[in-house]
């Protein structure tokens, strides 16, 4: 299955976003069980588009940019409208710095 990456930015004050985070923990928890290998985590920086600290990115596997859409759609984080967001399709072209199933591909 392919890659894809969600990469977000906190429009919303700190203390809205952290109330949202149990349940976008959730939703990672049900991507995991489902299949998609989600591996989610926060800017060190600790910088959102606000200046306090909301924002990151979530890299997971969907059959196609249609499912991880829909995948992706269902992120309380963006239900709730606390983050901006952008999804690209990844393909990884050096390395595979992963365990689970992840092998190096390069295309052309």
């Amino acid at each position: 299955m392919p890659w894809f990456v969600k990469l977000e930015q906190g429009i919303v004050d700190k203390p809205r976003f952290d109330a949202v985070v149990p349940a976008h923990l959730a939703w990672l928890e049900t991507l995991s069980q489902a299949g998609h290998q989600p591996s989610s985590g926060y800017w060190a920086d600790r910088r959102g588009l606000n200046g306090q600290g909301a924002g990151g990115m979530l890299l997971f596997q969907a059959r196609d940019m249609a499912e991880a859409e829909a995948l992706v759609s269902g992120d309380p984080l963006i239900r709730e409208g606390c983050v901006s967001w952008t999804l690209h399709e990844w393909r990884l072209v050096y390395g595979a710095p992963w365990s689970s199933g992840m092998e190096q591909q390069h295309q052309a």
